[in-house]
């Protein structure tokens, strides 16, 4: 859609998009009261069956693996034991409650946004998808809600509770409470409620009349211009609507910077006991002003930095613990100051159409590469043998994913970092010509938790310099290798002898490996996964990978199955 130049042409398109408007919006919520009862209905009964219905075995499961963690040291241990039941018996209402409210939210704006969606420009048929879009696919999505928050609640939170229960290295120092210190911590963190709500709350205050005047006179020139969230049809009735409630928006930011000085006063006992220094505690009560007052300001485009006072709190800032603490500060100032003259930049040409010319990628997006690079993959895998009729069996009819779940994606997503390190690229190269970086990255947090390290793994796999053979034989051994000593690379014939290029090279995979199986905890990551294991079956099938049908059980034919051979390999593109 084309933004209108001149005053008369923005106004004439405001006034002649306003009917347009209102009938569409009538017939959203028209749908909306249909489907929305139905939609919230289904995510209601089903979320709250799971919900009581595993309520039990949540209960027992986790006070087990508390009581078994080695993790975590005894005082903690007993503290937590005590305080559990709290939580654990709220659960069940605050699910129930949240389900109900998200069901209703989820049943009323998906058909009312599809509505608007329908009439994009890259749709045909508008009258007809005006109507029908956001109908049954509103229903068929309450489902997929469901079955994704089912998977978390049995499949994700159990594996949580394992990962506790996991037993850790003998030198690994569990996480403990240290009674001496208590009383210490327990002074600064009530000095710190008290200061810091008061003084936050004052900050907020005094910055509330900017963010209400800034954002009426960004949102009202959005709205003239046709610009920014009025550019797109299906955002216009959240934009109009963020005009009218904008001010209710100040006063929930400032109540939630209330609410945030609670939590950020109690944090200094966290820090007396990590510094052993009660001076220090109080240090960050006066800094935490000043970081939010600076965050303020940031986000407000008002001046930077601040004239508070910030203290030091932390004493190690000449070891390594403190290195790393200032190389995350100047990385955080780096990026705000890059993020700061770009937000300058589109500010001054007047207009947020040019955000544009980045593209932000949506985690849908990088998702949708994600599995479509696994399909791809586990084709390779299977033709190659690395991968049998077994494991996809396995995996699809009796539920052990232990060789597909993790090591599948973890050898995609290696792929994308070898080809990345190759290509001296600044990001990550998901295909020919799509590059993943940290400006166009999504700016959802889970996928800034996940992007990050994967770009330090591509640097210290380019550093590394690996040859072709090394590669080839380090793709081989994520699939086939348990990859914990180095003493496992000894029998497979990897190029190099050097232990201590072996143990990075490993550290490296177990890495990738822990973040896959993160990633796998996420709510839609079983769905995709296993109508991905569905279509390598039937891929399987058609290769004729499997020999004769026993009982119901296929079986691999050792005809079949062939060494990994590099020039079959094609190159991949797609990650």
């Amino acid at each position: 859609m084309e933004v209108p130049i001149g005053f008369l042409e923005k106004l004439w398109s405001f006034v002649s998009f306003l009917p347009y408007f209102f009938l569409l919006l009538l017939l959203g919520i028209t749908k909306a009261l249909i489907v929305g009862p139905i939609s919230s209905a289904i995510i209601l009964v089903g979320n709250s069956s799971v919900i009581i219905g595993l309520w039990p075995a949540h209960f027992i499961w986790t006070y087990y693996c508390l009581a078994r963690t080695k993790r975590i040291g005894l005082v903690l241990k007993t503290l937590a034991l005590v305080l559990f039941p709290l939580p654990l018996l709220l659960w069940p209402v605050a699910g129930i409650v949240g389900s109900l409210f998200g069901g209703i939210a989820y049943g009323f704006f998906t058909p009312l946004m599809a509505t608007f969606e329908a009439v994009g420009e890259s749709v045909t048929s508008k009258c007809y998808h005006c109507f029908v879009d956001g109908s049954f696919s509103t229903i068929k999505g309450s489902c997929t809600v469901v079955t994704d928050f089912t998977d978390f609640c049995f499949h994700s939170y159990f594996s949580y509770m394992d990962e506790l229960r996991e037993m850790v290295s003998a030198d690994v120092e569990p996480l403990e409470i240290r009674l001496s210190r208590l009383p210490s911590c327990l002074l600064a963190s009530l000095i710190g409620v008290v200061v810091d709500i008061l003084l936050i709350t004052a900050v907020a205050i005094y910055k509330s009349p900017y963010m209400l005047l800034k954002g009426w006179k960004r949102l009202l020139e959005d709205l003239v211009g046709r610009e920014g969230p009025f550019l797109e049809t299906v955002c216009v009735p959240f934009a109009g609507l963020a005009i009218l409630l904008w001010p209710l928006a100040v006063v929930g930011a400032v109540i939630a910077s209330v609410l945030s000085s609670f939590f950020l006063g109690m944090y200094s006992g966290v820090i007396v006991h990590q510094e052993d220094s009660f001076r220090m505690g109080l240090n960050y009560i006066v800094a935490v002003v000043s970081l939010y007052e600076e965050y303020v300001n940031d986000l407000l485009y008002l001046r930077e930095g601040t004239c508070l006072p910030r203290p030091c709190y932390r004493k190690k800032t000449e070891t390594g613990h403190g290195k790393k603490i200032l190389g995350e500060r100047k990385n955080v100032d780096l990026k705000s100051k890059r993020s700061s003259s770009l937000g300058s930049k589109l500010v001054s040409e007047q207009s947020r159409t040019l955000k544009r010319a980045i593209t932000l990628y949506k985690p849908v997006q990088v998702w949708e590469w994600l599995f479509k690079s696994c399909e791809v993959n586990g084709r390779i895998l299977l033709r190659d043998g690395l991968i049998d009729v077994k494991d996809v069996e396995e995996c699809l009819v009796k539920g052990n994913f232990k060789k597909l779940y993790i090591k599948l994606p973890a050898w995609t997503v290696l792929q994308c970092l070898l080809a990345s390190a190759k290509s001296n690229s600044s990001g990550l190269v998901i295909t020919d010509g799509v590059e993943l970086t940290e400006l166009n990255s999504p700016r959802d947090r889970i996928f800034v938790w996940l992007v990050g390290p994967l770009l330090i793994m591509k640097e210290q796999i380019k550093n590394l310099k690996l040859t072709e053979d090394e590669e080839f034989c380090l793709r081989k051994l994520v699939m086939v290798c348990k990859n914990e000593r180095t003493e496992d690379w000894d029998s497979t014939g990897f190029p190099s002898s050097d232990t201590v290029r072996k143990a990075q090279l490993q550290a490296i995979i177990r890495r990738l490996q822990g973040m896959v199986a993160s990633m796998s905890r996420i709510p839609t990551f079983r769905r995709r996964f296993m109508n991905l294991v569905k279509v390598l079956y039937i891929e399987a099938l058609e290769m004729g990978a499997s020999g004769n049908r026993a009982g119901g059980i296929l079986k691999p034919n050792s005809n079949q199955t062939r060494n990994l051979d590099r020039t079959e390999t094609p190159e991949m593109d797609v990650v």
